[in-house]
C-alpha cells in the first residue's frame, strides 16, 4: 500500500485498503478557524443539540487567522464565537487574538495594521502553527476546514481540507466516511541549486500536470531528494497539492521529521507518541514521475491558474505593481530569510508587503542579527512594509482594509499559494505566484526577475 493507503487502513481498523473503497475512518485532529469555525459549530449543534459536547476536548484545535486585523464588525463577530463555544466546551486549544477569556474581540483601526494587536497565545496562521504548536504527528488522521490542511502532509500524515458539514460530524463523532484516493508518486532525486527553492518545486510539478491533475488523488513525494529538503520545504511542497487538485500530499517521515515533531510536543505539551508509515516495496501508483531537484529553476505560475507555469527568466517582460510574501506557504521564518537574502542593501522598486505566519517568525526576525540589524530591520530599510500582525491578511482578499490586499486592478508577484482570477482582492487583479527568492528580486526591479542576477552579485 502507498502512505496514504497505509495510514486510512490503520485508521479504519483495517489491514487493507485500496483506491476508491469508503471507509470510515477514525479521525487524529480535527482543526477550525474563524471563516468555517462558526458554521462548523452551527452544524454540531443543530445535528448533536444545543447542550452536545464535542468527541474529545484535547483533538480539536481552533485558530483565528483569515480576518482577523479588520474593522468589519461581522469578522470580529466570528473569533467571538469560537470563544464563546471554546468556553463553553473547555477547549484547551483555542488560540484567541486577545487574553481576555470573557472579552470580546475588536480590531483597532486606528492604531494601524503594522503594530501587533494580539495577545499571548495568538498562534498565527493555522497551517503554520499547527506544525509549530506541536499538533501535528506522523501516521495521524488531520481534517481541517480549510484546503491548505494539506500542509500537514509534509509531517507523514493524512491531511486534508474539508466542509462544514463533515466537520460538524467530526465534532461529534471523531470519524468520518473517506473514499480511498489513488496515489501518484513523485520521485524526488538531486539536491536544489542556489537560487531555486521548495516553492519551484511545486510550481514545477502542477505544471507538469495542471491545476485539476491530480484531483481527488494523493501527491506522494518519496525518493533521495526528499533528505535533502527541510521541514519547511516539505511544508511548502504539501500545501499547495490542493492547487493541484488533490485529496492530500504526503511525505515519509524521518530523522528530520521525527526532530522537528519531538521538540515541538515537548516545547507545547501536547500529545506524545505517534506511529509514523513506511514505505512499501510493493506499492501501486496510477502516475508515476522522477523530479531531478539539481536540474530546476526559478519558477512561477502566472494569471490566472497555478498550473499556468513559465520560467523567471523568461518572464522580464512582465511588469509588476506590488509584491507580496506571506501566508501558510511563504511566511515561515526561512521564507523571509531568503526574501531579506535577496533585498539586504537594496531599496524595492514597487510597493512590497510582508505578512509573517506566526507570531513566533515576527519574534525570530527581530531577534535575529546580520551585520549588526535585525532581519526585521533589514526588510524595513529596503521599504518592505512589515506587518506584525501575524495572519492570512491578502492572501485570500478578505475585506477591503485588509493588509496589503489589492483594492484595484494591479499586477502582484506574491509568495502565497493561490492565483485565480479575485484570490488577492480585486477581480482583475493577475496574481504571478513565486518563491521568496524570485518575489524578493522582482520587487526590487518592479518586473518579474529571476534572483539568481542577484545572487550572483552577492556571491
Amino acid at each position: 500500500m502507498t502512505l496514504t493507503e497505509k495510514i486510512l487502513a490503520r485508521a479504519s481498523g483495517r489491514t487493507h485498503v485500496a483506491p476508491g473503497d469508503n471507509i470510515w475512518v477514525n479521525a487524529d485532529v480535527l482543526l477550525t478557524h474563524d471563516v468555517c469555525g462558526p458554521g462548523t459549530i452551527g452544524v454540531f449543534k443543530r445535528e448533536f443539540g444545543q447542550a452536545a459536547k464535542v468527541w474529545a476536548k484535547d483533538r480539536i484545535v481552533i485558530i483565528p487567522d483569515h480576518y482577523i486585523f479588520t474593522a468589519d464588525s461581522m469578522s470580529n463577530r466570528n473569533v467571538d464565537i469560537l470563544r464563546e463555544f471554546s468556553r463553553e466546551q473547555g477547549l484547551p486549544y483555542f488560540y484567541d487574538v486577545i487574553d481576555d477569556p470573557n472579552g470580546a474581540w475588536q480590531f483597532d483601526a486606528a492604531q494601524g495594521q503594522f503594530k501587533k494587536q494580539y495577545g499571548k497565545n495568538f498562534a498565527g496562521v493555522c497551517h503554520t502553527a499547527m506544525a509549530e504548536r506541536g499538533h501535528v504527528r506522523p501516521g495521524e488522521i488531520l481534517f481541517g476546514t480549510d484546503s491548505h490542511t494539506c500542509m500537514g502532509g509534509a509531517f507523514n500524515m493524512f491531511a486534508t481540507g474539508i466542509g462544514n458539514t463533515d466537520a460538524g460530524f467530526v465534532m461529534g463523532t471523531g470519524k468520518l466516511l473517506v473514499k480511498v484516493p489513488e496515489t501518484m508518486r513523485f520521485y524526488l532525486e538531486g539536491a536544489l541549486a542556489p537560487g531555486v527553492m521548495a516553492k519551484d518545486v511545486i510550481l514545477h510539478v502542477i505544471g507538469m500536470i495542471g491545476f485539476d491533475g491530480a484531483t481527488y488523488r494523493a501527491m506522494q513525494y518519496e525518493g533521495p531528494g526528499v533528505a535533502s529538503l527541510t521541514i519547511d520545504d516539505r511544508m511548502t511542497i504539501a500545501n499547495m497539492a490542493i492547487e493541484a487538485g488533490a485529496k492530500n500530499g504526503i511525505f515519509p517521515a524521518d530523522k528530520i521529521t521525527f526532530d522537528y515533531v519531538d521538540a515541538r510536543i515537548a516545547a507545547n505539551g501536547t500529545r506524545k507518541g505517534y506511529t509514523p508509515t513506511e514505505i512499501d516495496a510493493d506499492q501501486k501508483f496510477v502516475y508515476d514521475a522522477k523530479v531531478d531537484l539539481s536540474a530546476l529553476e526559478p519558477t512561477v505560475a502566472m494569471h490566472p491558474n497555478p498550473g499556468n507555469r513559465a520560467l523567471a527568466k523568461e518572464l522580464g517582460n512582465v511588469e509588476l505593481d506590488r509584491a507580496y510574501v506571506g501566508s501558510c506557504t511563504g511566511g515561515k521564518l526561512s521564507d523571509f530569510l531568503a526574501f531579506a537574502e535577496i533585498v539586504q542593501g537594496h531599496t524595492v522598486k514597487i510597493d512590497t508587503f510582508g505578512v509573517p505566519a506566526t507570531p513566533h517568525v515576527v519574534d525570530e526576525l527581530k531577534a535575529t542579527q546580520w551585520d549588526g540589524k535585525s532581519v526585521w530591520t533589514i526588510l524595513e530599510d529596503a521599504g518592505v512594509q512589515m506587518t506584525e500582525n501575524a495572519s492570512c491578511a491578502a492572501c485570500l482578499g478578505g475585506p477591503v482594509d485588509t493588509f496589503g490586499r489589492m483594492n484595484k486592478p494591479l499586477k502582484c508577484i506574491s509568495a502565497t499559494n493561490r492565483n485565480f482570477p479575485g484570490r488577492m482582492g480585486h477581480k482583475d487583479s493577475q496574481v504571478f505566484l513565486a518563491s521568496p527568492y524570485t518575489v524578493a528580486a522582482s520587487a526590487l526591479t518592479g518586473r518579474i526577475t529571476d534572483p539568481r542576477e542577484y545572487l550572483a552579485v552577492a556571491a
